[in-house]
């Protein structure tokens, strides 16, 4: 009979403790009312701190082999810089539609 790999403890509660952490540092950039691009850009790292956390610990992604981590990550990146350039696309047409405008109705 195959033996299961275990995991020390001591990662989990270490993991539990930094997410916690985490979690307080993002509530204090509302408790000190942090505003504009500072706090949503502070926001948006500890949450994607928090998420890389707990894909890699408790989801079991650090210990798995290389080509099933791609699997997993890889999509959801690719997809997210697909929509960043959409984004960076949409923004581009709607600054030259509002130029076209705004000096085709003199």
């Amino acid at each position: 009979m195959a033996q299961a790999q275990q995991h020390p403890l001591g990662i989990y509660f270490k993991i539990w403790t930094l997410l916690f952490v985490l979690s307080a540092m993002s509530y204090m950039v509302d408790y000190m009312q942090v505003q504009g691009a500072l706090r949503w850009s502070l926001i948006l790292i500890f949450m994607v701190l928090k998420a890389g956390l707990i894909l890699a610990v408790f989801m079991h992604m650090m210990w798995e082999r290389l080509a099933l981590i791609y699997a997993i990550v890889l999509p959801p990146l690719v997809i997210l810089v697909l929509v960043m350039m959409m984004a960076l696309e949409g923004e581009y047409t709607f600054l030259n539609r509002l130029a076209h405008f705004v000096s085709g109705a003199s």
